[in-house]
């Protein structure tokens, strides 16, 4: 009697890990489609749809303009100032949508993180991705604007994407940690509502950097390490005012310019490790 011997390693499926690059390509498709979705449902069932982006900062800027305009007379010192501050306001709305946007994102989205298995982390990239099509709308408003106010495009503009991705850079850091801390502390929400309006007033929107050189000039270094401020001063110099002095020139030590580079990267950082380290542990502290 013959033995038949029948080879069974060939109908057993090998299951392979996915390499790092597919892994990178469905995070990213699902940060897209997240935030895709969360964009097209914000204006659904809307009469105005994306107009409703606009409201918001062009009518504190129709009220700030007034204010600083015809009562402080601050448009006589700064050129082109209307175009500023309409600019750095959507800038730091931007920043302001997304990281308060991520305190309560891990909270809000509980059933999605314990139905499926996914990298949390694609929650707060989708939130900021979400204020980012918001702000690319927002922007093309606010160039035509500054066309209409006598501020034509030039070469400079090209710095504008790296500017907002510095911005993108940092909020998202930022983010990131306060959508972890907010699991285990309730308390980060009010808190950082209260930070959010002091950075408003502390990140040169209402005013530009040399105002603080001409009144407190012993502050103005501490003053431009801050990020944002650091980012609308280079942001005045490539779209508005090719006179105004660059972040460089404004050191005056053009090394210092690294200061607040280094801080964006330094709390991109830090957010990133902190949220790889504690998200783990999310969905059980939910």
């Amino acid at each position: 009697m013959t033995d038949v011997v029948v080879n069974t390693t060939a109908a057993i499926p090998v299951a392979h890990a996915p390499t790092r690059a597919a892994e990178a390509r469905r995070l990213l498709t699902l940060t897209w489609t997240l935030a895709l979705s969360d964009w097209k449902f914000r204006f659904y069932g809307s009469v105005l749809g994306l107009a409703w982006t606009l409201v918001r900062p062009f009518a504190l800027f129709g009220v700030v303009y007034f204010v600083f305009t015809q009562i402080a007379g601050l448009d006589k010192r700064v050129p082109h100032y209307g175009v500023y501050i309409l600019t750095a306001l959507v800038m730091f709305n931007f920043f302001a949508e997304t990281t308060n946007g991520c305190v309560q994102a891990l909270v809000t989205r509980e059933s999605l993180l314990r139905k499926m298995q996914f990298n949390p982390i694609v929650i707060p990239l989708s939130i900021s991705v979400t204020a980012l099509l918001n702000l690319g709308m927002t922007l093309i408003a606010v160039f035509i604007f500054a066309i209409g106010s006598g501020v034509y495009p030039t070469w400079t503009w090209l710095e504008l994407p790296l500017l907002v991705a510095l911005l993108f850079v940092l909020a998202t850091g930022v983010g990131m940690m306060l959508s972890v801390l907010y699991v285990r502390f309730r308390d980060i929400q009010p808190i950082w509502e209260v930070v959010t309006q002091i950075l408003f007033y502390a990140s040169a929107i209402l005013y530009v950097p040399t105002t603080v050189a001409e009144s407190a000039a012993s502050y103005y270094r501490m003053f431009l390490c801050n990020p944002i401020p650091a980012i609308f001063t280079q942001m005045r110099r490539a779209i508005i005012d090719p006179h105004a002095p660059s972040i460089t020139h404004a050191f005056e030590t053009p090394a210092y310019a690294l200061i607040p580079l280094g801080i964006i990267i330094g709390i991109f950082s830090l957010g990133l490790w902190f949220f790889q380290r504690e998200s783990p542990r999310v969905a059980e502290n939910l």
